[in-house]
């Protein structure tokens, strides 16, 4: 009787496993399935995303950094307002060290000299390092005030052409700046030496540069024949 009921046992037994086996393979299948769908859905919004940013301008990125960066220093200046704090004095406590020597070091390297341009921004450089040179003399400058006053200050009614005599300082001072621009110009257009005794084969200035060139390249390859033509052997 204890056999019989043991084999009655064996096939529900073995159905439950096998329903037990079909319903792990279905929940993996769904899991699969699930998966397989979200990864398609993630690969369209990147294939939808990378098209967007194809389309966008080159230096879109640059834009965006930049956009973003004016925005967090609007905010600090906002938040510094709020407090009463000088946003620049705030900003450049945040500066470490390193970083403002980095700057320095990187301004340093830049090459402030651009080459010619035009004859107004040569002015305006000569200028610009003219001015940077002078070095006010406070000392004379507070005799002067106290010598003339208001007067020193010219108005629109003042009358200024003979009224002011420079020192003796500050004439030697501009000679010797002028002296140094002549000194300069002159390395830069320095005319070479003309010599008298030598042969006049030129119609013009033109000509000579242009002779002078090609007997630097050809004089080699020419020169037996200038002999015979000054000897008049030439065949």
């Amino acid at each position: 009787g204890s056999s019989g009921s043991e084999d009655e046992a064996r096939p529900g037994t073995a159905a439950a496993a096998a329903a037990q086996k079909r319903e792990q393979q279905l929940r993996k299948f769904r899991e699969l399935h699930m998966k397989r769908n979200e990864a398609r859905k993630l690969n369209h919004q990147e294939v939808v995303e990378e098209d967007k940013r194809l389309k966008l301008p080159a230096n879109w990125e640059a834009k965006k950094a930049r956009l973003e960066w004016e925005l967090k220093v609007e905010e600090k200046k906002k938040e510094c307002a709020a407090r009463g704090e000088d946003y620049e004095r705030v900003k450049l406590l945040e500066i470490s060290a390193e970083d403002a020597e980095r700057w320095e070091r990187k301004k340093r390297r830049k090459n402030p000299d651009l080459g010619f341009s035009d004859y107004a921004a040569a002015q305006l450089r000569q200028y610009q390092r003219l001015t940077r040179q002078i070095k006010p003399d406070l000392e004379q400058y507070e005799k002067l005030k106290e010598q003339y006053g208001e007067a020193l200050y010219p108005t629109s009614d003042s009358l200024l052409h003979g009224t002011h005599v420079p020192s003796k300082e500050g004439v030697d001072r501009m000679v010797a700046d002028l002296e140094k621009q002549i000194e300069k110009r002159e390395k830069y257009s320095r005319r070479r030496p003309y010599n008298d005794d030598a042969d006049i084969d030129y119609i013009n200035e033109r000509n000579a540069k242009f002779n002078k060139k090609a007997e630097r390249f050809y004089g080699k390859y020419t020169a037996e024949i200038k002999q015979n033509l000054e000897r008049g052997t030439a065949v």
